[in-house]
């Protein structure tokens, strides 16, 4: 039992630690004239959900709900914890041994799924960001982060067992 617990314990530690990693890619690029994802667009997304409301045409059209930001921002690291615990569920215990990259390369990879076929529909985005001024760019912005997501696993990972290794 004491193992299980260890090991959702540094599972999410992963999952938090790529979510800062991403979170600080996409201020590098907020700087730089990119801004990145709204997460209250997100938590209002979310927030509709148990209305019975999945998709939209425009999600910034849609009624705010009261704190729709706070919920966004627990949606984001949610799913960066997710991450973590289902990687090291797939990899075992050993992966946090031992991180390498390619296990969350193809795990983020795979994970696209979610953004292109329930979150860009969701928030009125169409599939695969197909309703967008530049779906290529959306895409690829996806892909990219998914990748950043993924190298902060690995670098948690790796920093994890070399703190406390």
């Amino acid at each position: 039992m004491v193992d299980i617990i260890e090991v959702v314990f540094w599972s999410t530690a992963v999952g938090v630690g790529a979510t800062v990693i991403l979170d600080l890619w996409i201020a590098l690029f907020a700087k730089l004239g990119m801004p990145g994802p709204d997460w209250a667009m997100v938590g209002r997304w979310v927030g509709h959900m148990p209305k019975g409301r999945f998709v939209n045409d425009d999600i910034k059209r849609v009624e705010p709900i009261k704190g729709e930001l706070a919920l966004g921002w627990l949606v984001h690291y949610g799913t960066g914890i997710a991450y973590g615990l289902i990687l090291v569920a797939i990899q075992g215990r050993g992966w946090l041994e031992e991180p390498t990259i390619m296990p969350a390369l193809i795990l983020l990879w795979v994970s696209l799924i979610a953004p292109y076929f329930l979150m860009m529909p969701g928030l009125g985005e169409g599939i695969a960001a197909s309703k967008t001024k530049r779906p290529n760019f959306e895409r690829m912005q996806s892909v990219v982060g998914h990748s950043i997501f993924a190298i902060g696993m690995f670098l948690s990972a790796w920093a994890i067992r070399s703190l406390f290794g």
